[in-house]
């Protein structure tokens, strides 16, 4: 989108006071010409860019301008990091108000229209369809621990009862709309999910991060090792190469996209792959909507699908649905 990149040239600009066109188009992944045309378009807007031709020219700003960018608070900078529903979640949301309007009218008029089109036809929702909202009532404190980085102290359902951890607070995950503490108890990184926090009290004392610890790693790798624990069953099926987009959305998930990934041609347009399932009930569900497919193991899987397929076949081929019957007897 254009109104993106004339706002990311801009602040390119501005980080660098000066600098050049072919500089330019290879950090934003444009021609040179394309950068020549959107310093041309900032400026009939207004924005304080200059272009000067030969040895020691290139793209500067205006020396003492100064961009909005420069006025926001750290909460206001977090805010606009995390966008309307985790900012919202996290008592954040009218400090975002505020940080998008400082961003906004620093903008050019152009610009500014483009994001407001943006805003009236573009709607983010990241809840799931008829979850109710689960309360987080010590969702407000964690987030506190995580951005001071200080220790918490918390009470944990787990189980049928509670317990009292203390934790090192590492970062904050929300996945389809729920969050989770990712924390360190006796420097071992673990997940909580923050809706099972009763009561979080913040601690005086700095948080103790393991060495080399990353965030977005370690949760690709909890993620991953979850999936694979579930998905126990090991099969084997057939199916045309075409249905594998509808495998992939039946058995979503990185795991089976991998599957696909190292499945093997056969003649006929068909392929073998082999991925790891659930159990036989909800393999065998979840199976049923792929066109074409074939398990060849386990055998108690093959068994499950024969038995539905049998199951449709006598409902569709027995006796005629009741209300059928029903009419039939009124005439």
């Amino acid at each position: 989108m254009r109104s993106s990149r004339l706002v990311a040239l801009l602040l390119c600009v501005q980080r660098d006071h000066r600098t050049t066109a072919p500089a330019l188009a290879a950090e934003l992944g444009v021609s040179v010409r394309t950068i020549y045309r959107d310093v041309q378009a900032l400026q009939l807007a207004g924005a304080p860019l200059y272009a000067l031709q030969g040895a020691g020219g290139g793209i500067g700003i205006v020396e003492r301008w100064r961009s909005p960018v420069e006025g926001l608070s750290p909460d206001e900078v977090t805010a606009l990091g995390l966008g309307g529903a985790a900012a919202a979640d996290l008592g954040l949301g009218a400090v975002l108000a505020v940080a998008r309007s400082k961003l906004r009218s620093g903008l050019p008029a152009r610009v500014q229209a483009q994001l407001d089109v943006v805003n009236q036809r573009v709607l983010l929702d990241t809840t799931g369809w008829f979850s109710p909202a689960v309360p987080e009532q010590a969702l407000g404190d964690l987030a506190r621990a995580v951005w001071s980085g200080h220790r918490v102290d918390v009470r944990y359902r787990r189980g049928g009862g509670t317990v009292a951890r203390r934790l090192d607070p590492l970062g904050l995950v929300l996945k389809a709309g729920r969050w989770y503490l990712v924390a360190a108890h006796r420097g071992a990184p673990r997940t909580y999910r923050t809706s099972r926090v009763e009561r979080a009290t913040v601690r005086a004392e700095a948080v103790v991060r393991p060495d080399g610890f990353d965030l977005q790693r370690y949760w690709q790798a909890a993620a991953d090792a979850f999936d694979a624990d579930l998905r126990r069953l090991r099969v084997r099926l057939v199916l045309p190469a075409r249905s594998l987009p509808d495998l992939l959305r039946h058995v979503p998930g990185r795991l089976t996209a991998s599957a696909v990934h190292d499945a093997a041609e056969l003649p006929g347009g068909r392929v073998e792959v082999r991925l790891g399932l659930e159990g036989v009930d909800v393999a065998a569900d979840q199976l049923c909507a792929v066109p074409g497919v074939q398990v060849l193991d386990p055998p108690e899987l093959r068994e499950r699908l024969a038995e539905l397929g049998e199951q449709l076949v006598r409902v569709h081929r027995g006796a005629p649905a009741a209300g059928a019957d029903a009419r039939r007897a009124g005439t």
